[in-house]
């Protein structure tokens, strides 16, 4: 067994882990990442997640009517193309820099870690520690979850042919873009959702809206719909729920995810985990074990690649006695990958209600916004814009944006937000022409109390 000591043991290449690395090996500290997976440098979000589905995304909304099974191939092919890219440009960034290791790491104590991979096995003792493994898609425990037509959100990008009947199994983010995706390269989409009601997280009257559009695109969409179990035929899938059965060539489960913590061993070392297997850390990262610290996915926040790349902000900030800390986040925003794209930050306005305070609300149809003639040059004017404001200091709330350019629009209110600006600062602002951002000066002059 080769044995190395170093300064440094980064455990994962997601984005907090590659960057607080080469930030760490950049002042001279002798560092090692771990990467269990080639396929993985750079982590989820450049490989699995974030940049690979927005690319297929993308390449559904210009079909254009062409043959669906081809056009799909020929997507996932450029999808593959891009990805390699990015993965081998991760790969370069801390080539020379760090130690870099493939395997899977294992605690053996508080600061020491095997990684083993194929026939080798090596020891690496650290006193700093930083793990980063991220998380994976969460199954199902019901009969027939582990057959062969039943994917995750990671393995159905590479599925082959695209489905003509397709089952979403979960309601949630990533249930919602992939039912619009897959409608618009073809397939026959059924969204099932658990619950009694569809898209809890939005106020009813956009929830409502944003089903007619899936159902107007195609996509079947059933709520009060708990999947018990899957069975498969020989040539297709039945899907049982407690009322019904739905057949399908395949199955997407998208019931959450979980964190990627089994073959850490924790447990040796003594790092703590909570109710979830979620690694505890307190506001600066740090888990229970003193030099070992968690972030990303893996540590129970938001599970966002920006949230981790935050990560790396607070953890440099803890190992340089820096005032950054996880409690500083405010007004972080979200988007939701659909067409057009629906972003959210702070309060909806269920929650305006209530919060007790006093409160002022503007909602426009976007296609209304006399402002804002982006919608109509680029043909896309579904959507709406709501937002939330404070009447007794005029600091916003929080803002629903389902337009065109939301996932930028809503960076821009979340800054106003933090930095505690009155909304008659974007009511008012200069923006350019022909813009989204203009939205702004329209709606926001239309604010009323909160009924």
């Amino acid at each position: 067994m080769l044995k190395f000591t170093v300064d440094v043991l980064v455990i994962g290449w997601g984005k907090a882990g590659k960057t607080i690395a080469g930030r760490l090996a950049g002042e001279g500290r002798n560092v090692a990442l771990v990467e269990r997976s080639p396929q993985m440098y750079g982590g989820t979000c450049i490989n699995i997640a974030c940049v690979p589905t927005k690319d297929l995304i993308d390449s559904a909304s210009k079909r254009d009517g062409r043959d669906p099974v081809p056009y799909f191939s020929s997507a996932v092919a450029d999808r593959d193309t891009l990805i390699a890219k990015l993965n081998h440009a991760n790969h370069a960034m801390l080539e020379g820099k760090a130690l870099l290791f493939d395997g899977v790491a294992s605690f053996t104590g508080p600061h020491t870690v095997t990684v083993s991979g194929g026939d080798d096995e090596i020891a690496v003792h650290a006193e700093t520690i930083i793990i980063n493994t991220g998380a994976h898609p969460a199954t199902l425990s019901i009969p027939g979850a582990d057959g062969p037509r039943v994917y995750d959100s990671t393995t159905i990008q590479h599925i082959n042919p695209l489905p003509s009947r397709l089952v979403i199994v979960g309601g949630g983010f990533i249930g919602l873009e992939f039912a619009q995706m897959f409608a618009r390269f073809g397939s026959q989409v059924t969204l099932l959702e658990a619950g009694e009601t569809f898209a809890p997280a939005l106020d009813a009257d956009i929830a409502e809206r944003v089903r007619n559009m899936l159902e107007g695109e195609g996509v079947t969409v059933v709520t009060g719909a708990r999947a018990t179990s899957f069975h498969d035929t020989g040539n297709q899938v039945d899907v049982v729920t407690s009322e019904r059965t739905f057949t399908a060539d395949a199955v997407l489960v998208a019931a959450g995810r979980l964190p990627a913590t089994e073959d850490l061993h924790l447990e040796i070392a003594g790092v703590a985990t909570d109710e979830r297997d979620y690694i505890t850390v307190d506001d600066q990262l740090r888990t229970n074990v003193d030099g070992v610290y968690a972030v990303g996915d893996v540590n129970g926040g938001p599970q966002f690649t920006y949230v981790s790349l935050d990560d790396n902000r607070v953890l440099w900030d803890t190992l340089h006695d820096g005032p950054r800390r996880r409690n500083d986040r405010v007004a972080v925003p979200t988007t939701t990958f659909l067409d057009p794209p629906l972003s959210q930050v702070g309060m909806t306005m269920r929650q305006a209600r209530q919060s007790g305070l006093n409160v002022l609300v503007a909602t426009k149809d976007v296609a209304s916004i006399a402002a804002m003639p982006r919608p109509k040059i680029v043909g896309q004017t579904e959507g709406l814009i709501r937002v939330l404001a404070n009447a007794d200091d005029h600091t916003i709330l929080g803002a629903t944006l389902w337009c065109i350019d939301s996932q930028e629009l809503v960076n821009l209110v979340s800054l106003a937000m933090r930095l505690g600006a009155r909304y008659e600062t974007l009511r008012d602002g200069i923006w350019t022409h022909p813009s989204s951002t203009e939205a702004f000066n329209e709606v926001l002059g239309t604010l009323t109390p909160l009924a």
